[in-house]
């Protein structure tokens, strides 16, 4: 019987950032470690606002119904870990004021300040839930104009796959074709960033799809498709300007709306990921800092 052959393995770059955002739609935290399962890094997207008018995920996806929702940060008030209660979050409203999630006046706080009555959800206890999306007036969107609704998948809130890489040789050329434009992370709300080694040039993501990434000794991350990208980033955040040119440049320049995958929508950019591979026994694999592990590299299986 001839020997079954091994996948190819190129290295791509060093892992530099990685981010977690506790409350969908909300700025998040930048991490020095994580714990990384089936559901992405652990805390993740774990809470969401509800709009208690007709049930929807307040989403900043549409920003002419939740137009400062960037305005506003979430924190853990401690480190979350596998196999115990999600901790609380600590959340930050334009004004400076901090509430706790446990604290029973954050829900009343957090409507008066967005002008709509909330309630902040558990990804843990959730049902399927839906949420909408604004497409503005930009050639290369498969809407012009109009607002769409989109089911978020089961028991999370996530749009769709649960790791979001970013390589930096994408934002990279992004500059290059847009250079007024302020093409930086917070943007485009990563969990991981890949600086690419200066070989690795263009939209690098795209060569990924349907590869698996090894970051480390432990995490394997199967791409599974691109991560179309939507009018969240063009929004003002911090000292980021509003700049609608920034959505218009992915959406011309990215070939990743002809693979996307429900309920993606709008132009492509990074890759979408979901976790594969994992050590075996009980505990999360982990992503850190430490420089044994954070090289990443494309194991590239052989052709058939």
């Amino acid at each position: 019987m001839a020997a079954m052959s091994q996948p190819a393995e190129d290295a791509i770059g060093e892992v530099v950032s990685l981010w977690r955002y506790p409350v969908k739609s909300m700025m998040g935290e930048e991490l020095n470690a994580a714990e990384v399962g089936k559901r992405g890094l652990l805390g993740d997207r774990a809470y969401a606002l509800l709009d208690a008018s007709d049930g929807r995920i307040a989403s900043a996806k549409n920003p002419r119904k939740w137009p400062e929702m960037f305005q506003y940060r979430a924190a853990f008030v401690e480190p979350p870990h596998s196999g115990a209660k999600m901790p609380a979050v600590r959340v930050t409203l334009p004004d400076g004021t901090v509430f706790a999630s446990d604290e029973a006046n954050l829900q009343e706080s957090l409507s008066r300040a967005l002008g709509r009555k909330v309630t902040l959800a558990s990804a843990e206890s959730s049902r399927e839930r839906q949420a909408e999306e604004y497409w503005p007036d930009i050639d290369g969107l498969d809407y012009r104009e109009t607002v769409t609704d989109f089911d978020l998948p089961d028991g999370t809130f996530f749009d769709c796959a649960v790791i979001h890489v970013l390589a930096t040789a994408t934002l990279d050329r992004l500059r290059e074709l847009y250079p007024q434009g302020r093409f930086e992370v917070r943007r485009f709300r990563p969990n991981v960033v890949v600086e690419t080694f200066e070989h690795v040039k263009d939209f690098v993501e795209d060569t990924w799809i349907g590869q698996t990434l090894r970051v480390g000794d432990e995490v394997r991350l199967a791409v599974t498709g691109p991560c179309p990208r939507c009018v969240m980033i063009t929004l003002d955040q911090g000292d980021l300007p509003r700049d609608p040119g920034i959505l218009r440049t992915a959406a011309q320049t990215m070939r990743s709306m002809s693979v996307c995958t429900p309920p993606y929508c709008g132009a492509g950019g990074s890759a979408a990921v979901t976790p594969s591979g994992w050590s075996p026994g009980p505990r999360q694999s982990r992503l850190d800092h430490r420089a044994d592990q954070r090289k990443i590299s494309a194991m590239w299986s052989p052709a058939r």
